[in-house]
């Protein structure tokens, strides 16, 4: 017996990974690091309590039924979340403590990211891969 996996309409990860996109460059447009707070805020709810108030919304505006869209691998989502709330993490804390360098950094890495997924190609799905396939080879070495 196969387990189906759960899934999240396209439209609703495209949406999150805008906010996430938007908020990034607002934050280096105005100067004011706080603004990351507000995609990171929607990611921890999201990971810890299934509650991500941007796609929540994003999901008032559905024309068909969530089962109508492509749909997206939640565990991947989950994995890609994952990763952009530790670079937005690291954005923040570095903005915070003057470490703009880093702060850079980690803020190109998540909106890159993002944008290039909403061009079609998932970065985090592409690492998460190449870690699934180095686990494999290494328990077949075994």
């Amino acid at each position: 017996m196969s387990k189906s996996s759960a899934s999240i309409p396209r439209p609703l990860v495209r949406t999150n990974q805008w906010f996430i996109f938007l908020s990034v460059v607002a934050t280096w447009l105005t100067g004011q690091a706080w603004i990351l707070l507000l995609p990171l805020s929607a990611g921890l709810l999201g990971m810890f309590f299934n509650f991500n108030p941007v796609m929540r919304v994003a999901a008032l505006f559905l024309k068909k039924k969530p089962s109508e869209y492509i749909p997206e691998d939640k565990d991947q989502q989950q994995f890609n979340q994952l990763i952009a709330i530790s670079l937005l993490v690291l954005g923040f804390i570095s903005y915070t403590l003057n470490w703009t360098g880093l702060a850079l950094a980690a803020t190109v890495m998540v909106a890159a990211a993002s944008f290039i997924a909403i061009l079609g190609f998932c970065v985090g799905c592409f690492i998460r891969f190449r870690w699934q396939q180095y686990r494999y080879q290494k328990t077949q070495n075994q």
